[in-house]
């Protein structure tokens, strides 16, 4: 598995060693591939596999408490690669990073990652500690 596309072991062994308290947000971003690379060979868009991820890893995400806390359309890059670009943009929230953990090892959300890694051709998801917002950029500092 590549570490763009699925959290390493490695990686995911950071997240559990950080502090287990409150919600979390996890910030994605996601490139898909114009045709989805399934190992069984059967076809479809980047597009349509992840629909098919979303749709399969739904219940679970909804039943450990998850929710899309933030969605956004990709515009433009006014800060890094200029080549860079997302096809979806989103914010999770989870109610703790156990529940998070827990969709990971859940067997149903287990098999719908298969259409997520067919899909994907780059990601990035960054655990994010929620903060109370202020006036300012600095605020929250």
């Amino acid at each position: 598995m590549s570490d763009l596309i699925n959290p390493t072991k490695e990686q995911f062994a950071a997240f559990q060693a950080l502090p287990d308290e409150g919600p979390i947000h996890m910030l994605n971003l996601v490139r898909l591939r114009e045709h989805a690379v399934y190992e069984d060979g059967r076809k479809a868009t980047g597009a349509e596999a992840y629909k098919a991820y979303a749709r399969e890893s739904g219940p679970v995400f909804e039943r450990l408490g998850g929710r899309q806390h933030w969605i956004g359309r990709f515009d433009c890059v006014l800060i890094g690669p200029e080549d860079e670009r997302w096809d979806l943009a989103f914010i999770a929230e989870y109610p703790n990073p156990a529940a998070f953990a827990a969709m990971i090892r859940d067997r149903d959300y287990r098999e719908a990652v298969k259409h997520r890694t067919a899909a994907v051709v780059e990601s990035r998801l960054i655990r994010l500690k929620p903060l109370q917002g202020g006036k300012g950029f600095g605020d929250a500092l």
